[in-house]
């Protein structure tokens, strides 16, 4: 069969036309986030395990990290969660605080408040359920009594912070997460989570001996 020269010349527009249309709308379709963001969500290179990009799509950007106006009385260097408003602050100079989208745990029960110190951090931690995470729900939680290696698999993904009273562990951790869509909810067994690459930036900024301070429900910080 032979295709007419005339219809490749006057056809060529309309194919043309829908070959652009399909453009159009793939473009609209992909969603484009600022390279800042990209970059900051980006692969984590030079880790143990990998520490894969976020998939911004999956994530609100209110939860992206964010340096903002802070009018606390707080000392530079302390970290204030407010699980109501689902974020984490740590105190800058100047007036000024790193924000970070949290999930915090799925009942306001389960959250430790008040005052506590970063007793100890860890790279890769290893992570076992505490006795009520089994109690509550055995199903999931009795089969991986004995904890878990560290890796990408680990819920407490690449970094944690271990909060601490005096000499004792709370049992509460800053960590890291592999669900990264959880980020903005009530989801967690107490911990409060963090995107990976922001526990990674926020364990490279503090110290042990931090003071950390996590706000009662309904009390939001006003930043």
């Amino acid at each position: 069969m032979t295709i007419d020269r005339r219809f490749l010349v006057l056809g060529a527009p309309f194919i043309l036309g829908a070959c652009a249309t399909r453009r159009e709308e793939l473009e609209v379709a992909t969603p484009r986030f600022d390279p800042y963001y990209t970059a900051m969500y980006g692969e984590v290179p030079g880790e143990p395990f990998p520490v894969p990009a976020i998939d911004l799509s999956q994530v609100d950007e209110r939860w992206w990290r964010r340096e903002v106006p802070y009018r606390g009385r707080e000392y530079p260097g302390t970290i204030v969660v407010d699980p109501t408003s689902r974020y984490a602050y740590l105190i800058l100079e100047g007036g000024r605080a790193m924000r970070y989208g949290v999930g915090v745990g799925k009942e306001e029960g389960f959250n430790l408040t008040g005052i506590a110190r970063i007793g100890r951090k860890a790279a890769w931690p290893r992570w076992t359920p505490t006795r009520d995470m089994i109690r509550r729900e055995p199903e999931r939680y009795g089969p991986v009594a004995g904890g878990l290696p560290p890796g990408p698999d680990n819920p407490l993904g690449p970094r944690a912070l271990y909060l601490y009273r005096g000499d004792r562990d709370t049992l509460y951790r800053l960590h890291g997460t592999i669900e990264p869509w959880t980020i903005g909810t009530q989801v967690s067994s107490g911990c409060i989570r963090f995107m990976n690459q922001d526990i990674i930036d926020l364990f490279n900024r503090v110290p042990v001996g931090s003071t950390a301070i996590v706000l009662p429900s309904g009390t939001t910080v006003t930043s």
